[in-house]
């Protein structure tokens, strides 16, 4: 399944990530993946809607998504928390993973806007622009 791939790759991705900066990197990343005219939420959307009445393709896309909110939850036990949005890593993922898959169903325009909103609240400076 495509959408599982994407989700795989962009878990391992996140695992990659230097610890330098880690968690503005996963943010862009993630803003990237998640962007309206992305492949990734077309995919996603495809997926779900072939995965109606298949347990198991059901059961391989929510395994792929919680690997990828696994390794942002992993990233960010590494990174002491930030800005307004304190707590346990596993909240914190939670959380950026469905603002992430948000930005998906917003205007193309918008989509900056909201990874800027994401650095402010884990207390990074927005980039210019």
């Amino acid at each position: 399944m495509e959408a599982e791939t994407r989700l795989l790759d962009l878990a391992g991705t996140l695992a990659a990530i230097p610890p330098a900066g880690a968690v503005p990197a996963a943010l862009h990343a993630l803003a990237v993946a998640y962007a309206p005219d992305a492949p990734l939420p077309r995919a996603l959307a495809r997926a779900w809607l072939a995965s109606h009445g298949d347990k198991t393709g059901r059961l391989a896309l929510a395994w792929a998504r919680e690997r990828l909110r696994l390794a942002l939850e992993e990233l960010l036990a590494r990174t002491p928390a930030r800005g307004a949005l304190p707590g346990a890593p596993a909240a914190r993922a939670w959380l950026i993973l469905a603002a992430c898959e948000a930005i998906a169903l917003e205007p193309p325009s918008a989509a900056s806007d909201r990874l800027r909103a994401l650095l402010e609240l884990n207390g990074y400076p927005a980039d210019p622009a």
